[in-house]
C-alpha cells in the first residue's frame, strides 16, 4: 500500500534564513537572506523518509552594513551576477529520536554542488487561527567556504585572517500543510 504524500511549503513570514561567520577569528558577523522559497514532501506528518528542497536569492543578503552586503554579492564571494540563487535539493529526512532528525541533501553555492548534513530539529506541529495545519523546524549545520568557492580573504597586518571558513547555518522555517 503506497502512502499519501503530504506537501509543505515554507511561510517566509514566519521563518528566518541566518548564517554565522567569524571576523578576525574574535567576533561572528551575523547574516541573512531575506528571499528564498522551499518546502518538503512527507508521509502525511511523519518526516521521516521526507524530502525537502529550498532556495535563497544572493541579492537578498544582508549584514545590516550595505558595503560588506554589496562585496558578498560581488564576484569576490557569491557573485550573485552569475550564481543569483543558494540552492539545497534532494534532502532526505532520517528520524534521529522522536522530533530530531538528520537532513542530509545537495547545497549549491556558485556553481559548486557538495554533499551536506543538517539537523533539524521539529518544534512542533499545530493549526494556527486561521485552520492552517504548520510545522516548525530549527535545521542547522556547518559548512566550509573555500569548499564553495568563496575564497576572498585578507590578512590583517599582525597576520591575523579576516573571514574564517566555516560557516555556521540556522534556518528556522515554519511550513504550511497544503490541502
Amino acid at each position: 500500500m503506497e502512502s499519501t504524500k503530504t506537501t509543505w511549503t515554507i511561510d517566509p513570514t514566519h521563518s528566518e534564513v541566518q548564517f554565522k561567520v567569524k571576523h578576525l577569528v574574535i567576533s561572528t558577523v551575523t547574516g541573512n537572506f531575506t528571499e528564498f522559497q522551499g518546502g518538503l514532501e512527507s508521509s502525511n506528518e511523519d518526516f521521516n523518509g521526507g524530502e525537502a528542497h529550498f532556495e535563497a536569492s544572493i541579492n537578498s543578503i544582508s549584514t545590516n552594513q550595505a558595503d560588506r552586503d554589496n562585496h558578498l554579492k560581488s564576484a569576490e564571494f557569491f557573485d550573485a551576477e552569475n550564481h543569483p540563487k543558494l540552492t539545497f535539493r534532494q534532502g532526505k529526512f532520517e528520524k534521529v529520536s522522536d522530533n530530531e532528525y538528520n537532513l542530509n541533501g545537495l547545497l549549491s553555492i556558485r556553481g559548486v554542488e557538495k554533499p551536506i548534513s543538517l539537523k533539524a530539529e521539529l518544534g512542533g506541529i499545530m493549526d494556527d487561527p486561521y485552520g492552517n495545519r504548520k510545522a516548525g523546524f530549527e535545521i542547522s549545520g556547518k559548512l566550509s567556504r573555500k569548499e564553495f568557492g568563496l575564497n576572498w580573504n585578507a590578512v590583517t597586518e599582525a597576520g591575523g585572517i579576516v573571514v574564517g571558513d566555516e560557516v555556521k547555518l540556522l534556518l528556522n522555517a515554519q511550513f504550511v500543510k497544503q490541502a
